[in-house]
């Protein structure tokens, strides 16, 4: 079945932000010596920990839309909001402050937006092979 723009460019979103926490993970593990020793605001296995946690959810999340499952586009809206809030939380608290906060709010709102409307893509999509197959699922 061809998927919509909207979810495919949500695919895609899903496939850098899991990418960018292995990223995060390797880091945390690979340089800890180096982020202990200059004393890093968040602590590496804290940052470890949270990275392996979003690659997990990241892959149940691409899993669920890559096979078109009705609670993928519920699990998109919650992992979204999720993902902002711990960024925001992140960045606000643990990190130094840096002069970009009026790009990252417009950017991270783009991708809200995105993420809205795709989601509003995946429902439909469940809802109209829903009524074409009833008995199937």
């Amino acid at each position: 079945m061809r998927r919509s723009f909207s979810v495919t460019l949500t695919l895609g979103l899903v496939l850098i932000t899991i990418t960018w926490n292995i990223i995060r993970l390797w880091t945390s593990l690979a340089w800890s010596g180096v982020l202990v020793e200059f004393s890093a605001r968040l602590a590496p296995t804290v940052s470890a920990i949270m990275g392996g946690i979003w690659i997990i959810v990241g892959g149940v999340l691409y899993w669920g839309i890559w096979q078109e499952k009705a609670w993928s586009g519920k699990m998109l809206l919650g992992t979204a909001a999720g993902y902002t809030v711990w960024y925001w939380g992140e960045r606000l608290f643990f990190q130094n402050p840096r002069p970009n906060a009026m790009f990252a709010v417009i950017v991270n709102l783009g991708l809200l937006i995105l993420i809205f409307f795709a989601d509003k893509s995946l429902l439909r999509e469940a809802y109209e092979r829903k009524n074409e197959n009833p008995g199937i699922e």
